[in-house]
């Protein structure tokens, strides 16, 4: 009988057994080592290794409650991880990890292994710098987003994924912690940064303006079955190399808004702009490094367009969706949302209970307060001025330089 037969939270030697058992012609009979490498909220990450060869594999595997808070939660979230990733990999194949095996009893996705590549994440705050990054994550948004739209897909193909991956439990987060606390600390699970608590509050919690137009954002994000969405895109779930760049972690997509996903990705690269402005001392190696920050996202913003709009122009077949000015009509919408999402996910950050290092790691607390107010007070520009401005990538230049001169 199999000891993988049941569920149970594997531990580091399971994950070597668990190969073994699973996918035994993958190392054969070559002595294996194994790490557990996440350091997520969710999930547990194993590399099994091969050490005489350096032939590695991934284990996603999902408990039946989350790491971080230890709250139950559903593990369907790795069902729909693994066919995401299989749909990613359809449509963007140089930026997606092959998928060897999904496993629903025990909860795992068995996955090529990409760590060739580092966590954009911490790349950023070495402050590391990859010039093809835009154009990478640019294409990768655009072909995942826009061919999963009813501009492009068939009414039927889209209607079954629509029902596929429906996410209650992951959604139900992110409309937490994303649209909720930050604003009212509603379920008391915020953590404000005691030296800037006067500061949040007032801008947050105070602003009756801005949580109107969250509000807004909420409904939006609840209602807009817009395009099959990653949901999560931050930093911390794009791998980096000179050259390449990967996307992994899907665990959070449904069918939302195709700009939550855009402007997570133009959050945490204000993230990275706001940690340099703090802690680089050198001037000249900072400011270089912000230009290429500025520079990456502009093109991200302004190659998605251009991408996005030619998908639609090339292979859109409803005659309505043709007629012209609607396929810049339909991009610019994204567009507008893309500003609203990269002001929440930057304050959710900031003042929730799920941080980011480029923020938490900076030691001395004036600066730390100074690199918070920049992320908040340039999220508040996003936010409100959305729907008029944020049509290209300039904007969030700079809006994000604006914010850093204010405080």
């Amino acid at each position: 009988m199999s000891r993988f037969d049941h569920h149970f939270k594997m531990n580091e030697q399971d994950a070597i057994d668990y190969i073994r058992e699973k996918l035994p012609e993958f190392f054969g009979d070559a002595a294996l080592s194994s790490k557990e490498i996440g350091d997520g909220n969710i999930n547990y990450i194993f590399r099994v290794k091969d050490e005489s060869t350096g032939k590695s594999v991934i284990i996603k595997h999902a408990d039946i409650y989350t790491r971080s808070g230890g709250n139950a939660t559903s593990t369907d979230r790795n069902r729909i991880e693994a066919e995401i990733l299989g749909i990613e990999r359809k449509l963007s194949p140089e930026h997606v990890p092959e998928i060897y095996l999904y496993d629903p009893v025990m909860c795992c996705v068995v996955m090529q292994d990409v760590g060739d590549h580092e966590n954009m994440r911490y790349a950023m705050i070495a402050h590391e710098t990859f010039p093809t990054l835009a154009e990478d994550i640019a294409d990768f948004m655009a072909q995942t987003l826009i061919r999963t739209t009813d501009l492009i897909l068939s009414r039927a193909e889209k209607k079954e994924y629509t029902k596929q991956f429906i996410n209650p439990d992951m959604c139900d987060i992110t409309e937490r912690l994303v649209y909720t606390d930050p604003y009212t600390d509603a379920h008391g699970k915020n953590i404000i940064f005691e030296p800037n608590r006067a500061f949040l509050e007032k801008e947050l919690y105070e602003d009756m303006a801005l949580r109107l137009e969250v509000a807004k954002l909420k409904d939006a994000f609840q209602t807009k079955a817009q395009s099959l969405i990653h949901g999560d895109l931050h930093s911390g779930s794009i791998f980096v190399k000179q050259g390449s760049t990967m996307v992994l972690d899907p665990e959070f997509a449904f069918y939302g808004p195709a700009g939550y996903d855009v402007g997570n990705v133009i959050a945490h690269l204000v993230f990275a702009y706001a940690n340099a402005e703090v802690t680089m001392d050198d001037s000249s190696a900072r400011e270089s490094f912000q230009a290429w920050v500025c520079d990456t996202m502009e093109k991200t913003i302004d190659l998605f367009r251009k991408a996005a709009l030619d998908i639609i122009h090339k292979d859109c077949t409803d005659v309505m969706y043709q007629t012209p000015g609607f396929a810049e009509y339909y991009v610019d919408d994204i567009l507008k949302d893309t500003a609203g999402a990269a002001g929440t996910e930057l304050i959710r950050r900031v003042i929730g209970s799920a941080k980011v290092k480029d923020i938490t790691g900076i030691e001395d607390p004036d600066k730390r307060v100074r690199a918070e107010r920049i992320c908040v007070l340039c999220a508040k520009d996003c936010i409100m001025h959305r729907e008029a401005g944020f049509m290209k990538g300039s904007c969030y230049t700079d809006a994000v330089k604006k914010a850093a001169g204010q405080v």
